[in-house]
């Protein structure tokens, strides 16, 4: 398959599962790309089953991956057939570092295996994943569990993922692949590497992978170019505006603030569509282009079509809970909500989107500092020598301590947790109660009104037609199948 054999329409990967294999199923049936979201699906895997699996679909999918030994452990760990009590907290995962156990890898390999495996289930239209190249440290287990599944297209962005193509040739041909670590303080010393070695994790020959498409998010012409011009196994390209929901890349020059507290964006962070044509890859447009108009316009000026992520975000496909999804929407059809642009929330530093509505249930609700998920953790160099983990959303003493700037904690917010309550599996505290949500999405938000029957919700489908400006023949997917589950033994030391 050839970039230029994908649809028009690109369904965005939100994070954290939002975008969950659902979504990127029903997509699928209209006829366009359906994507999955990578980020934190190894925890978002363990608390599906932790919470009992009702339907079956986790152990359907586990029960057919590949490495031996893998999903009979797992299950025996965090599969619990009853549920959790209420109140319970969630069992977690030791939290990623550069020397990791090859169980520890597995978990994430399991996770993105199952995410695909169900997107795909029962038909042969392309899923692709997206993952976030900020969160480097499970990028190639995750990547090489993908594989496994089959999966079809690669998107990255939230960074610059130029060592991407060439880890997934490595990958695809189960040969070891690495990425450069980003570590902090490290300037002049000998470069350290993220590594991933695929024949470790199996007893005899490894089976043969296809390499899938890889499309980076860039919000820039120059990027655009570098992938274009020196990066070989890039095969397209999405070109991201700051509309666009979740993180964005900061304005270019030096940071302003409008009287909202926004970063102001100007003429330098608009891209010119015919500047990205001249360059020869196919590409797509995202980011206040979804709508028959915005499509027609990104075909006109070159493009295959258009990436959108706000119009499915909020749809009965999307992995969104659904108490937050009808109260968004409730305030939607009224006109109260606003999409804030906050330059802080973020432990990133990236500005990440935050929507506000006036019946929002986690108004008032303190946000405990916390980093016991550590995707956003940073690596940076000790004193001593050795490297270390921080990240600006944990207690302010402990950031500080490991050397963190003081300026750098304020208005941080942990986003590992938050997004894991967006969509349901919230940790339980025992001082606040549920870890309170903290939705991300863009711009489109607001006029979400004019173009649905919000009182009803809509779905996936629903969004394609309108995007296509008619309503589309559904492809015939069979329905999912029943639960194969692997057994799980009635004793392990997470059960109850």
């Amino acid at each position: 398959m050839r970039a230029t054999d994908l649809p028009m329409i690109i369904q965005g990967g939100m994070g954290a599962a939002i975008s969950d294999w659902r979504l990127a199923r029903a997509v699928a049936a209209c006829g366009q790309l359906g994507v999955v979201s990578g980020t934190g699906i190894d925890t978002i895997l363990i608390r599906r089953l932790q919470d009992g699996d009702p339907d079956g679909a986790m152990r359907r999918a586990i029960a057919h991956f590949p490495v031996p030994g893998v999903a009979e452990r797992v299950l025996e760990t965090y599969f619990r057939p009853e549920g959790r009590a209420p109140g319970d907290p969630y069992a977690l995962l030791p939290m990623y570092n550069l020397k990791v156990s090859k169980e520890r890898q597995q978990v994430a390999m399991l996770a993105a295996f199952v995410e695909v495996w169900l997107a795909k289930e029962g038909h042969d239209r392309p899923i692709g994943m997206n993952l976030l190249t900020k969160i480097q440290l499970p990028n190639l287990a995750l990547l090489y569990g993908a594989l496994l599944a089959g999966v079809d297209v690669i998107i990255m962005g939230a960074g610059i993922p130029r060592e991407i193509p060439a880890a997934l040739d490595a990958l695809a041909a189960n040969q070891p692949a690495r990425l450069t670590a980003e570590i902090e303080g490290d300037d002049g010393a000998p470069t350290v590497y993220i590594t991933f070695e695929p024949a470790e994790h199996w007893p005899g020959e490894p089976p043969a992978l296809r390499r899938p498409l890889f499309l980076p998010i860039v919000a820039s012409v120059t990027l655009a170019t570098m992938f274009a011009r020196k990066i070989a196994g890039v095969d397209g390209l999405v070109i991201e505006g700051p509309t666009a929901g979740g993180h964005n890349a900061p304005p270019r020059g030096e940071l302003q603030l409008n009287e909202r507290g926004e970063p102001i964006y100007g003429p330098r962070d608009l891209v010119e569509p015919t500047k990205i044509a001249a360059l020869g890859l196919p590409f797509w447009l995202a980011g206040g282009t979804a709508s028959p108009e915005g499509l027609a316009a990104a075909r006109a000026a070159g493009a295959m079509g258009i990436q959108v992520g706000t119009l499915f975000a909020f749809c009965t496909d999307s992995g969104l809970a659904d108490p937050l999804r009808r109260s968004v929407l409730e305030a939607a059809a009224r006109d109260a909500v606003d999409v804030f642009t906050d330059p802080r929330a973020s432990p990133t530093g990236y500005p990440f989107k935050v929507v506000r509505w006036d019946n929002d249930p986690t108004q008032g609700v303190p946000r405990q500092r916390i980093c016991d998920l550590g995707y956003l953790r940073t690596m940076y160099r000790t004193p001593k020598g050795t490297i270390g983990y921080r990240c600006a959303s944990e207690p302010v003493a402990t950031f500080v301590k490991k050397g963190g700037d003081l300026a750098e904690t304020e208005g941080r917010r942990c986003l590992c947790n938050a997004l894991m309550a967006n969509i349901g599996v919230g940790q339980a505290r025992a001082d606040i109660g549920a870890e309170p949500p903290l939705l991300t999405s863009g711009d489109d938000l607001v006029r979400l009104r004019t173009i649905f029957d919000l009182t009803q919700g809509y779905s996936a489908a629903d969004v394609i037609a309108y995007l296509l400006g008619e309503r589309p023949a559904m492809l015939s997917f069979p329905a999912a199948q029943p639960a194969e589950p692997v057994t799980a033994p009635t004793t392990g030391p997470h059960r109850r």
